[in-house]
């Protein structure tokens, strides 16, 4: 098995490099004079079209969680994990048409402003610091941590190297603010889709050729009919990933928290589309969301073709980790190992874009909260554009170190790198989508049901994850199901403080009209959808 980069490879790669950095630098060369407005270096406002907010969501989402993580999880479990990207497709329609409307018509350019905004300043505080320790400790440790294990397992370079080197990569991008990484993202994705479809095909045709068959669809059915349990989506009880995945929690339960607060919540994602009007918004996410129904195939099913080529002796060494455990986190860097020379540059590259591209989005919006949020209103209430343009810059730096020094303690390696990603927001996620959501369309909601959604539904998380009391036990319970039930804990005492707290019930600006859509993406919207409930009706 080949297991270094050749000559072609390195070409195919510094010639993705090249464009992807003198775009950046023309783009950001192009309006310079616009480089110390803060609305433009965070936001890119009214400068990204529908397809650069698109492409950039996507870019910004798939990383090496997906590359690595869900490949591993297509490789144990199989096509059931798939439901993180079909259901994010739905999901991504109700934030276009019920939250964008509100945040654009309210003037709401960061997660926190909304907060303070709807409630007071102490929840947006709060909110931000959790924000900050969540994108730092958990995102960017574990993108970095598992983008370095692919690169250095494929490149053969050093561990340390390839980490430092993506991190620098990923600061140079988002240095030059949200429009250079707008639109170098469309360039990323393009290399993301490209040589993901690559490494597709070559596992397909390797599962076809293996099963004495010809072509990568003939691979595909030999892999449904070898492998049947892989090509289930919903889970019932007794399966070994029920606790992941558990049953119709996937349809109609903790699935939906976690997705509406990722994509409707969530500074870095929601970010891409604060700056552009309303219908340019819309069509950007939904194009998002049809991106989206085609992720697994470039993530998911390399995974499966590795457990069934694996069934069938291949890749036996390959497969384990130092301790000679099966490491099913290795599948996705596994097959990029047998790609042909040039080809295996190709896939290197659209490996290395997913995660700089995630790199870069995450970074710029944790600049965005501690400057515009804690630093502009505590820290540098007096300090000009240009000043708080640089804070950002400088934040981004050492966010990124600080991510370096910390991933290594983090145990992303233990429980698989898109599970851990998972749980840890699982913490977060029921009582930050219970104080937005209340937010949005409650109006008797105050800030102290806000704050013990917040700080009181973390708590809860993280008393049922260890299984403290009175939570004796809840460790056991899926993740999902701990979110939904912390989730409707949050809901029902916001409602009850509500009628008897004391204090200030702010309202936001809705006008029913704001939800009305337009013809296209009415019917963009119904495609994707309809999509979406034959995949799920045809591999239940």
């Amino acid at each position: 098995m080949m297991q270094q980069l050749q000559t072609l490879d390195y070409v195919v790669f510094f010639f993705y490099f090249i464009i992807v950095a003198g775009y950046g630098y023309w783009i950001y060369h192009r309006k310079k004079s616009e480089a110390a407005s803060t609305t433009d270096f965070f936001l890119a406002e009214g400068s990204l079209t529908w397809w650069a907010i698109g492409a950039s969501l996507i870019a910004s989402n798939i990383s090496a969680e997906q590359f690595i993580g869900m490949s591993g999880n297509g490789f144990s479990m199989g096509l059931a994990i798939s439901t993180y990207e079909w259901m994010a497709a739905a999901t991504l329609i109700i934030v276009a048409v019920f939250f964008m409307p509100i945040y654009l018509k309210n003037r709401i350019f960061t997660m926190p402003q909304f907060l303070e905004q709807r409630y007071n300043k102490s929840v947006s505080l709060i909110m931000a610091i959790f924000w900050l320790a969540l994108y730092i400790l958990v995102n960017l440790t574990s993108i970095l941590y598992l983008g370095a294990l692919a690169v250095s397992g494929i490149s053969g370079l050093d561990f340390d190297f390839c980490m430092w080197t993506l991190a620098i990569f990923a600061i140079v991008i988002t240095l030059g603010g949200m429009k250079v990484i707008g639109y170098t993202d469309v360039i990323q994705v393009f290399f993301l889709i490209l040589g993901g479809l690559a490494t597709t095909y070559l596992a397909l045709n390797l599962v076809s050729d293996d099963a004495g068959r010809q072509g990568m669809i003939e691979g595909f059915k030999a892999m449904t009919q070898n492998h049947d349990d892989h090509f289930h989506m919903i889970f019932e009880k007794g399966n070994p990933f029920y606790s992941q995945l558990p049953g119709l929690t996937v349809l109609i339960g903790g699935m939906w928290i976690v997705n509406l607060n990722y994509w409707g919540c969530n500074q870095y994602i929601t970010q891409r589309a604060l700056g552009a009007d309303l219908k340019t918004a819309r069509n950007g996410i939904l194009f998002a969301a049809g991106l989206k129904l085609l992720m697994p195939v470039i993530v998911v099913l390399p995974g499966i073709a590795a457990y069934s080529l694996y069934s069938r002796g291949m890749f036996q060494t390959e497969m384990l980790g130092p301790d000679g455990m099966l490491l099913p986190d290795k599948a996705y860097p596994v097959l990029l190992n047998l790609l042909p020379v040039g080809l295996k540059g190709l896939s290197f590259a659209a490996l290395t874009a997913a995660v700089v591209a995630s790199l870069a989005g995450k970074a710029n919006s944790i600049s965005t909260i501690f400057t515009l949020d804690i630093f502009k209103n505590y820290i540098g209430k007096n300090k000009s554009e240009a000043q708080l343009v640089r804070t950002g810059r400088i934040v981004v730096v050492v966010a990124m170190v600080l991510a370096i020094v910390v991933a290594p303690y983090m145990g992303i390696d233990k429980k698989g790198g898109f599970q851990f990603i998972q749980e840890m927001t699982g913490l977060l996620s029921p009582g930050i989508f219970a104080a937005f959501v209340m937010g949005f369309f409650w109006k008797r909601t105050n800030s102290a049901g806000a704050l013990f959604a917040i700080v009181g539904g973390f708590l809860i998380a993280l008393a049922m994850h260890n299984g403290f009391p009175p939570f004796t036990g809840w460790e056991t319970v899926p993740f999902l199901d701990r979110m939904g039930v912390v989730f409707l804990i949050c809901v029902t005492v916001m409602v009850v403080l509500g009628f008897v707290a004391p204090g200030q019930n702010k309202g936001l600006e809705i006008d029913v009209s704001m939800f009305k859509t337009h013809r296209s993406f009415t019917i963009g919207a119904l495609v994707v959808i309809a999509i979406i409930t034959f995949l799920y009706a045809y591999f239940w």
